[in-house]
């Protein structure tokens, strides 16, 4: 192609974050509809490249290459696989959702001699995030995406600590208080991912004198670059750290409860929908196509840590007192079902992990930006601070609803699918771990039920009498990710049919083939 179609998909929302950035603060709504304008511009640009993409074709599409630090081999290269264009897909549709449900979050608010920052500054920052993420998906040198993956920190952390949850128990100062604490944590956590990474990558320069995935892969199939075992286990590791961190993988996934706790729900659902999703990615696309041995090799302890998570997760899901939490704590079970899908090794179970970074985006933006509607009228997080919504607010209980039960994977609703082909898939090779996963399912039906029975059902509390249900611009917000879990669940094909191809050059890569049904079909 003539034209830099993923090179103008990153680009435009970079743009627009500076021009939003820009606009004078006196004219906050033209900051928030240029913000919304340019997410919605870079939504038609990413279904392009869905148009555009051949499931059938080369394995990369779209590519673009050009030099840049030449010295070091560094070069500006693009290209997505099936893998890839799904989640750039995902982040664009996301962010229109965010940038309207965040429509009045970081509005000015004078709360003694403090004041909330420039309402353009919030919006700027969540296109500016869109930007690194969808290049961190496109990216195919593994300098340049490692100078993204890193970069994305430094707007998450002016989002998570600038503009956070107004809601606290404690007052302003207190929320200030853990607000800073909860950046500073996602910080330090992601950042010391970065650097081990950053050793990483340049010992994988050492090793094979450039950063091109594709040249490397190719390399390494043809037998012309040879990694000693212990080499390519080391660099794995530093990957895979990074990785798990940003994903989140126990025992790393500290950092998240306090981040989507103390944002607010427009920029939990970022955090948990959108950018973490690039870890999970990155294992896919690097740690199996760099390190297909080692990546064998660290399969049976990296399997136990995404089991732990998925129980961990759930049980610490179960008794939060505050809602958010109680959904970053369910995010930690979810992802640990993605993990699990990657390394189970199996095409079924990856083809599940991919979809399952799809459904799970799509879900848990409903659910969090539900819960922010919630909370914002309540001025609470608490838990028991509600009761009896569904009588005065049906339409918000009933959206509230349908969100829980696509996070619990309800069979109809898009994650049922997933995880269901997660279990499959990891059954077929590690029957003991598929099995004991499925308590995650269980314990998923058991912090879903309980958060909507407490909240929803009951006697309605005083404090809630007066709630007003959903408005326009919040149905406008919800009512399109329902419509999705829905169409998804019953009819999951769209999305499989353009990843299973890359999920099945994945399995090339690491030599695997999906284990010999013990009984045969019959004839």
């Amino acid at each position: 192609m003539s034209f830099p179609l993923l090179t103008a998909t990153a680009v435009l929302p970079a743009v627009g974050a500076i021009a939003t950035a820009a606009v004078p603060a006196a004219r906050r709504t033209a900051a928030k509809w240029l913000a919304l304008l340019v997410s919605l511009a870079t939504l038609a640009l990413a279904i392009v490249i869905l148009v555009r993409f051949d499931p059938g074709g080369a394995r990369y599409q779209l590519t673009e290459s050009h030099a840049w630090i030449s010295a070091f081999g560094v070069r500006y290269e693009l290209g997505v696989d099936g893998i890839g264009v799904a989640l750039v897909a995902l982040t664009a549709l996301l962010i229109p959702f965010i940038v309207l449900a965040g429509w009045h979050d970081a509005d000015p608010l004078e709360t003694g001699s403090k004041r909330w920052r420039p309402t353009q500054g919030f919006f700027a920052l969540i296109l500016a995030v869109e930007a690194m993420v969808i290049i961190s998906f496109e990216a195919t040198d593994v300098f340049l995406f490692y100078i993204f993956f890193e970069a994305m920190l430094i707007p998450m952390y002016f989002l998570i600590g600038g503009f956070g949850d107004r809601a606290h128990e404690h007052g302003e100062e207190a929320a200030s208080t853990q607000r800073s604490y909860a950046a500073v944590k996602f910080l330090l956590y992601n950042l010391v991912g970065g650097l081990i990474m950053l050793a990483a990558v340049i010992g994988l320069y050492v090793v094979a004198g450039n950063f091109s995935l594709q040249e490397i892969v190719q390399a390494r199939a043809n037998g012309s670059l040879h990694m000693a075992t212990s080499t390519e286990r080391w660099l794995f590791l530093g990957f895979f750290f990074a990785f798990a961190v940003k994903a989140p993988l126990w025992p790393l996934h500290t950092w998240l409860p306090n981040a989507m706790g103390e944002a607010t729900a427009p920029v939990a659902v970022l955090i948990t929908a959108v950018v973490d999703k690039v870890g999970t990615f990155a294992m896919l696309r690097f740690c199996l196509q760099l390190f297909p041995e080692a990546s064998k090799w660290a399969t049976p302890v990296i399997l136990v840590l995404a089991l732990i998570s998925i129980v961990y997760g759930a049980l610490l899901a179960v008794g939060q007192r505050d809602i958010k939490r109680l959904v970053a704590y369910a995010s930690i079970s979810h992802f640990g079902f993605i993990i699990l899908g990657i390394f189970a090794m199996t095409s079924q179970g990856q083809s599940g992990a991919t979809l399952y970074m799809v459904n799970h985006g799509i879900s848990t933006a409903a659910l969090m930006l539900v819960a922010g509607f919630l909370i914002s009228r309540r001025g609470s997080r608490l838990i028991a601070d509600y009761g009896g919504v569904q009588k005065v607010a049906p339409v918000l209980a009933g959206t509230f609803l349908i969100g829980g039960l696509a996070t619990l994977s309800l069979p109809g609703l898009a994650p049922f699918v997933s995880e269901f082909l997660v279990l499959v898939g990891t059954f077929t090779r590690y029957p003991a771990i598929g099995i004991i996963a499925t308590f995650g399912i269980v314990l998923a039906a058991l912090y879903t039920l309980v958060l909507y029975q407490r909240t929803m059902t009951g006697p309605v509390k005083p404090e809630v009498t007066a709630m007003p249900d959903l408005r326009a611009r919040e149905l406008v917000v919800v009512a399109p990710l329902i419509v999705l879990l829905i169409f998804l669940g019953v009819y999951p094909k769209p999305v499989t049919d353009i990843v299973n191809p890359a999920v099945k050059q994945t399995m090339s890569d690491v030599h695997q083939t999906d284990p010999k049904p013990e009984v045969e079909a019959a004839k």
